[in-house]
């Protein structure tokens, strides 16, 4: 096993000519695909792995400094397709891996034959011109409270991000792989991703995007999925699903799983 495929505790699945790469967003790891690796394995190779700073990675392995900005992330996922020497990849990316996932395919467009995203945002923060969905004093609200006491934290923004009480399963299991990252490279990258702006770059981005968004989602207002659709340099497709949350895969599946298949198996006409 290399060194990234150890440190991300990469898995691989199932088999099939394509390989289907699985990225997860904050506050998750590769548990959250669950319900969608099952259709897949008949079919697909899948490669699932966990970002730097998930709980399940080695928290001294996380660099300050290099997960300052996504180009860290970015670094990883070339490293982990070049360390498994997968030619090129469908890329389902979730939230912030979304991102990750574009800007990778900017330097190595060979790598990505088309890019799913799930809840993608190039922008957090509200501009003059532009509807991130935060301002930044709210922003800074939320990083507060994840200093001032991190578990409570979790316990509130759980429910909000999946959009259900606690009472879900979806909530109680987005709070444990919350709660299981460490405070302070939970808030570290929390601030990466709240304050990056991809923007710029997707002009960049040529490889074939389906972008797929949730009706109602707390992180991420329905209008960035137009705003993506515009600003991206290649072909893209956009499907609004009748879901509620920033993590629909874990908390409706039986809506978002069909729909993952028909853009995993249909190209852009």
């Amino acid at each position: 096993m290399g060194v990234a495929e150890e440190a991300h505790n990469v898995r691989i699945v199932g088999s099939g000519e394509q390989t289907i790469v699985l990225a997860h967003g904050f506050g998750t790891d590769q548990s959250v695909w669950k319900h969608l690796v099952p259709h897949l394995v008949e079919e697909y190779r899948v490669v699932l792995y966990d970002n730097m700073g998930a709980g399940t990675t080695n928290p001294d392995y996380f660099d300050f400094d290099r997960y300052s900005t996504l180009d860290g992330y970015v670094y990883d996922v070339i490293a982990i397709l070049e360390e498994l020497q997968i030619q090129s990849c469908i890329y389902v990316g979730h939230s912030v891996s979304a991102m990750i996932g574009a800007i990778a395919s900017i330097t190595r467009p060979d790598l990505f034959l088309k890019i799913i995203t799930i809840s993608a945002s190039p922008r957090y923060l509200n501009d003059p011109d532009y509807y991130g969905g935060f301002e930044k004093d709210e922003l800074e609200q939320l990083f507060e409270a994840m200093r001032s006491n991190y578990k409570a934290w979790c316990s509130g923004f759980a429910p909000l991000a999946v959009g259900g009480d606690m009472e879900s399963l979806a909530v109680q299991e987005f709070s444990r792989t919350l709660f299981n990252m460490r405070p302070d490279i939970a808030l570290s990258v929390a601030q990466t991703i709240f304050c990056s702006d991809i923007r710029p770059f997707l002009c960049h981005v040529a490889v074939p995007c389906h972008i797929i968004q949730s009706m109602k989602d707390l992180a991420v207002p329905v209008v960035v999925s137009e705003y993506l659709h515009q600003n991206l340099g290649g072909d893209s497709i956009v499907e609004v699903m009748s879901t509620d949350g920033h993590l629909p895969q874990l908390s409706s599946p039986d809506v978002v799983v069909p729909v993952l298949l028909r853009h995993i198996r249909f190209n852009i006409a």
